[in-house]
C-alpha cells in the first residue's frame, strides 16, 4: 500500500472514461471503473485486515442485525493507497454529484477538491474517517442499507473488490436496489473483477420521468457467499460524527 496521492493510482483514475461513467450512473444508478487496483495492491489491502493497527473500530454485523461477516473502519492517517483513491476519485464524482443535486432541486453543492469537503465535514463535527474493509466468509452476507454517518452526505461512493471471484470465493454478488415512487423496487446485480470498483449512490439519485426529474431511494448490499472468503474496500467521502 505505497501508492502516494498523485501517483500511479491517480493516473489510472484520470484515464477512466468519466463521460461513460456518468452516463451509466444516470441510466442504471451504478457504474464500474474497470480494474483500478493491481493484484498486489488488492492482496496487500486484504492481507492487512488481520492487523488492527490501521483501523479505528471493528463491527461484527450479526450483533447489529446488519447481516453476517464483519468490517473495520480505517483511522487517520489513512493508508497511502486508500488516501490516494479517496483524493483522486472525489473531483470527477463531485462534478456528477453537483449535477445530480441541481437536477433534484437540492441545495447541496460540493467543492471541487476533497480537502475542502472534509473541512466542511469536520466543521460540522463529522471527524471520523469512513473508508473501510469488509470481510466475508462462507454463508456471510450484507443486508441492504445506506452509509449515512451524519447530516453531511456525499451522494456517491465506491466499493472495490479485493478478492478473485470464482477463485477465492463464489456467490457474494454486489446488489443495488432502487425504490421508485408508486412502483415496485428494481434490483441491479453487479459482477466485479478483482481490483475493479463499482460507483453507486449513497442514498438518492435523480431519474428522468415523463413529468420531469424525480428522486429515487437507493440501498446496497452483498448476497450470500457460497464458498471461500471475500474482501472489499469501501471508499466513502464524508466522514462520520
Amino acid at each position: 500500500m505505497t501508492s502516494p496521492a498523485g501517483g500511479p493510482v491517480a493516473g489510472r483514475i484520470a484515464r477512466c472514461d468519466w463521460a461513460a461513467i456518468g452516463a451509466d450512473l444516470d441510466a442504471r444508478g451504478c457504474a464500474t471503473t474497470g480494474p483500478l487496483l493491481t493484484p498486489a495492491e488488492c492482496g496487500a489491502l486484504a492481507g492487512a485486515y488481520a492487523d488492527d493497527a490501521p483501523y479505528r473500530s471493528r463491527v461484527v454485523m450479526a450483533r447489529h442485525g446488519y447481516g453476517r461477516g464483519e468490517y473495520k473502519y480505517f483511522g487517520y492517517p489513512l493508508p497511502k493507497l486508500v488516501e490516494a483513491l479517496r483524493t483522486a476519485l472525489y473531483p470527477p464524482l463531485a462534478a456528477i454529484a453537483n449535477r445530480w443535486s441541481e437536477a433534484m432541486g437540492a441545495a447541496a453543492r460540493f467543492p471541487p477538491e476533497h480537502d475542502a469537503y472534509l473541512a466542511s465535514c469536520h466543521a460540522a463535527g463529522q471527524t471520523k474517517p469512513t473508508p473501510l474493509v469488509l470481510a466475508y466468509g462462507a454463508g456471510d452476507y450484507n443486508c441492504l442499507h445506506q452509509d449515512l454517518y451524519g447530516d453531511l452526505v456525499f451522494p456517491l461512493q465506491v466499493a472495490f473488490l479485493l478478492s478473485r471471484p470464482e477463485s477465492d470465493f463464489t456467490g457474494g454478488e454486489f446488489v443495488l436496489t432502487e425504490q421508485r415512487p408508486r412502483m415496485q423496487s428494481r434490483a441491479e446485480v453487479v459482477a466485479l473483477r478483482q481490483g475493479e470498483g463499482v460507483i453507486f449512490p449513497v442514498r438518492h439519485r435523480p431519474v428522468q420521468g415523463t413529468r420531469g426529474v424525480y428522486r429515487v431511494t437507493m440501498r446496497h448490499g452483498v448476497s450470500r457467499l457460497r464458498t471461500g472468503s471475500r474482501h472489499t474496500l469501501g471508499i466513502i467521502f464524508h466522514d462520520a460524527a
